[in-house]
C-alpha cells in the first residue's frame, strides 16, 4: 500500500504480476468515478507504460495529482519487487 501526498486519495493499493503487468489498482478517497476509470484503464498495462503516460500530471494548482501519485506507487512497487 502506498500513502500518497498532496492529493485527496489516502491510500493507493496496486498489484502487478511477475511480468510487471498491472493486475489491480484500488484508491481510497479522492474522486471515486475518475479513480475507478483510471484503475480500469491501467489494468493489464505494463508498469513502465503507465508511468510514462501519467507521471507529472497535475491537479489544478497542486504539484501532483492522483494519476501522478499512482506513478510513485508503481515505482515503489517495482523497487520492492527488484529487491
Amino acid at each position: 500500500m502506498y500513502h500518497p501526498t498532496g492529493v485527496c486519495s489516502q491510500v493507493i493499493d496496486v498489484t502487478a504480476d511477475e511480468n510487471d503487468v498491472i493486475q489491480q489498482v484500488f484508491f481510497l478517497g479522492g474522486c471515486n468515478g475518475n479513480l475507478q476509470g483510471i484503475s480500469a484503464l491501467v489494468k493489464g498495462q505494463k508498469i513502465d507504460d503507465v508511468i510514462s503516460k501519467l507521471q507529472g500530471i497535475r491537479c489544478g494548482m497542486k504539484r501532483t495529482s492522483c494519476p501522478d501519485q499512482l506513478t510513485e506507487a508503481l515505482k515503489e512497487l517495482k523497487a520492492i519487487e527488484a529487491s
